[in-house]
C-alpha cells in the first residue's frame, strides 16, 4: 500500500512519473540508485528503522513539496519493512522538490535512525561501472554517513555515500562514496588518500568489484600457531619464527600457572616473512606434534567464520531433506518417538522420528518424521494426513 497526495495535489498530478521499483514492493535487495536526468522526481530512501510507516516517510518529505506517491518495501512473505522506500514526488508542481528534499532531508533522524536519501533511477549502467565510486578504509569509528558526505561533497555532487557497519550499528572502518562524475572521484582520490581525518590516515582509492580484485595470498604481520608441545617457551617460539624473518614480537598463551596452553602468536615485520613461516610451519611435526599455522585472526573474523560454516551446514541439511521432513502436529501427549516410527513406517523407509518436548520432558505436542526420499513422504502425507492415533486426527 502507498500513501497518496492529498485530493488537490493528487487532480494536478495526473500523469507523474512512477519511482521506479514502486511496482515492486518484495524486492530482495536495495536497487542501487544511479545519476538521475534533471527530470526525475523520484528518491531511494535508505537505512529505515524496520518500523517506520508510509505516513512517517509522507509527513517526513511533504515538508518540502507535493508527495505523489511513498512505498516502504516489503518481504513477500512475512511483510516485513526490508529497510528502504521510494518516494516520488509531483514534478508537475514543483520540478525541485526532490532535489530540495535530497540537500534538506538526507540524514535526518526517522524513529532515531538517519535515513540516507539517493536519487533513483532504472539504469544502474553508471554504478555498475564503478568509474565514479570511490572506497575508502581506516575511518575512525566516529565518522558516520554524514560526516562521511560532508568531507567528500567539497569534490563534486555525490549520488550515494555509505560507512559499511556491523550488525549492532557499529562502523566497521571503512566506507564507499559514489560521485556523480569519474573526475570527481579522481580528485577526491587525489586530495583525501593518504590524509588524517579524526588522528587516522586514511586509504582512498577507485572501488574495486569482487571479481576485479586480485587474488592473490593475504597480506598479513600477524601469525597464530596452535598444537604447539607444553614445553616450548617463549623465546623458542621467537627463535622458531626468526628462521623466516624479522620478529617484532612473540607471545605464548599460558594459564593462571603460567603454563603453556599450546598456541601463541608471532609477529613479523614484514607480511613475505609471515607468509614464508605459514608455508613452512603449517602441518610440520613438531617436538612430537602436528602444529598449526595461519593468519592470526581476529575474533570477529573467527566467530564470522564459524557462523558461517554452521550456515552453510544447515542449508546443506535443509538442502538434503527438502521435501522428506514431514511435521506432524495434534500428538496425543502420551506419544512416543518409537510410536510415531512405527505409525508412519508403512509408507517408507524412515531416518528419523521425534516428538518434540520441552525442558522438563513433557511433549509439545508436535513431532517430524523424516524419510528417505520425497515419493515416501509424499505418500504419507496423503494417507496420514486426517488419520486418527491414539485418539485424535494426525495433521
Amino acid at each position: 500500500a502507498s500513501v497518496a497526495a492529498p485530493p488537490a495535489e493528487a487532480a494536478a498530478a495526473a500523469a507523474p512519473p512512477t519511482a521506479p521499483g514502486l511496482s515492486s514492493g518484495t524486492a530482495a535487495g536495495v536497487p542501487a540508485p544511479a545519476v538521475a536526468p534533471a527530470a526525475n522526481s523520484s528518491l531511494y530512501v535508505g537505512d529505515l528503522d524496520r518500523e517506520a510507516t508510509e505516513q512517517q516517510l509522507f509527513e517526513m518529505f511533504s515538508q518540502v513539496g507535493p508527495v505523489a506517491s511513498i512505498r516502504v518495501c516489503r518481504d513477500g512473505v512475512t511483510r516485513r519493512s526490508l529497510g528502504y522506500a521510494y518516494v516520488n514526488f509531483n514534478g508537475a508542481l514543483d520540478a525541485q522538490a526532490a532535489e530540495r528534499a535530497l540537500d534538506t532531508l538526507n540524514f535526518q533522524p526517522l524513529n532515531g535512525r538517519p535515513v540516507r536519501i539517493m536519487w533513483s533511477h532504472r539504469d544502474p549502467s553508471q554504478r555498475k561501472s564503478g568509474a565514479s565510486n570511490v572506497f575508502i578504509k581506516n575511518l575512525d569509528k566516529s565518522i558516520d554517513n554524514k560526516a562521511l558526505h560532508d568531507t567528500f561533497s567539497a569534490f563534486g555532487r555525490i549520488l550515494s555515500c555509505k560507512v559499511a557497519t556491523d550488525v549492532s550499528g557499529q562502523s566497521r572502518g571503512f566506507g564507499f562514496v559514489h560521485f556523480e562524475t569519474e573526475d570527481a572521484a579522481n580528485l577526491a582520490i587525489d586530495k583525501v588518500n593518504g590524509m588524517m581525518i579524526e588522528d587516522k590516515i586514511v586509504y582512498v582509492g577507485r572501488f574495486q568489484k569482487r571479481s576485479e580484485r586480485p587474488q592473490g595470498k593475504e597480506v598479513f604481520c600477524n601469525v597464530y600457531l596452535k598444537n604447539l608441545s607444553t614445553e616450548l617457551t617463549e623465546q623458542q617460539l621467537r627463535e622458531m619464527g626468526a628462521e623466516f624473518g624479522e620478529v617484532t614480537s612473540a607471545a605464548l598463551a599460558t594459564d593462571e600457572k603460567g603454563e603453556s596452553r599450546g598456541f601463541g602468536f608471532v609477529n613479523f615485520k614484514e607480511p613475505e616473512s609471515a607468509a614464508k613461516c605459514v608455508d613452512a610451519l603449517n602441518g610440520k611435526e613438531v617436538d612430537g606434534k602436528t602444529i598449526y599455522c595461519g593468519r592470526a585472526q581476529k575474533k570477529a573474523e573467527r566467530d564470522a567464520e564459524m557462523k558461517k560454516k554452521l550456515e552453510d551446514a544447515r542449508q546443506e541439511r535443509i538442502a538434503k531433506y527438502q521435501g522428506m521432513n514431514l511435521y506432524v502436529k495434534n500428538l496425543n501427549d502420551d506419544a512416543t518417538d518409537e510410536q510415531l516410527h512405527e505409525e508412519f513406517a508403512a509408507h517408507g523407509a524412515i531416518t528419523s522420528a521425534r516428538v518434540m518436548r520441552d525442558d522438563k520432558g513433557k511433549s509439545k505436542g508436535f513431532g517430524f518424521v523424516c524419510y528417505n526420499s520425497h515419493e515416501e513422504a509424499a505418500r504419507a502425507v496423503t494417507e496420514m494426513n486426517g488419520r486418527m492415533f491414539q485418539g485424535k486426527p494426525l495433521y
